[in-house]
């Protein structure tokens, strides 16, 4: 199973904090495969300091890539039609996430469930912060 790694994830894993790099490790071990999309790439370059750009270069090499197309683009903004007329104010990054891992059929690695609501979108269970 390939699994898309949200940016927290991402982070805690590159800053070894709440046993994400454990985490990610141990999916390695089970022959998961990891990737990573354009919207996570961004937002890790946008929060990252220069002196952790090599081990950030190193982890993103080791990871799959996938690009946000125009149709991924198109079903992001219409999931976030269709929550916000359901009351739900959801940001446009984690709507692209979804759509990538919607559209490429991959399980989705969050700690932040709750900006993830599409019944359509498989989200991995992850073990809990230590």
């Amino acid at each position: 199973m390939t699994v898309l790694l949200d940016t927290s994830v991402i982070i805690d894993t590159l800053n070894r904090r709440n046993g994400r790099r454990e985490f990610v490790l141990q999916l390695l071990a089970d022959g998961h495969t990891l990737a990573c999309c354009t919207v996570t790439v961004a937002e890790i370059y946008a929060g990252m300091k220069p002196h952790e750009a090599p081990l950030t270069e190193r982890f993103f090499d080791t990871l799959v890539y996938y690009v946000a197309t125009k149709a991924t683009a198109r079903a992001a903004g219409e999931l976030k039609a269709v929550w916000t007329r359901k009351g739900h104010t959801l940001a446009l990054p984690d709507l692209m996430i979804a759509a990538v891992a919607i559209e490429n059929n991959l399980m989705l690695a969050t700690d932040n469930r709750r900006h993830f609501p599409m019944p359509g979108l498989k989200l991995l269970p992850l073990p809990a912060m230590q």
